[in-house]
């Protein structure tokens, strides 16, 4: 419940992205998420063992698998965006917009969560 108190009250680029689901990094540097197929432990405990792929298997493009990189639980969205121009120029503008809905999007999912930049 914290989570979506700090998103109401807070500023997005005041908050810090930190990743809560594995991932596996390509030859290309790309980034491909794995999202559990149960998020209920029991069933997890009983069948993830036995599956062949227990993960569905999420490819992020070179724009996500940067910012995907970026979410490390030091770097305030503001500061993605700061990187994201540096590294992509005018290619990622507008920039914060964009930066805006993924990160909203990586949220929704429960790929991520935030906390607060200390001051």
């Amino acid at each position: 419940m914290a989570k979506k108190n700090i998103l109401h009250n807070e500023n997005l680029l005041d908050l810090i992205p930190q990743r809560v689901v594995a991932h596996e990094e390509t030859g290309e540097g790309r980034i491909v998420l794995l999202k559990p197929k149960f998020s209920n432990k029991f069933l997890a405990g009983l069948f993830m063992e036995r599956m062949k792929r227990p993960y569905y298997k999420i490819n992020l493009d070179g724009y996500g698998s940067f910012v995907w990189k970026c979410c490390d639980g030091k770097n305030t969205v503001a500061r993605i965006g700061e990187l994201l121009r540096k590294e992509f120029r005018k290619d990622i503008e507008p920039v914060y917009e964009r930066l805006g809905m993924f990160i909203r999007t990586l949220e929704s999912n429960h790929f991520i969560t935030y906390s607060q930049a200390k001051e």
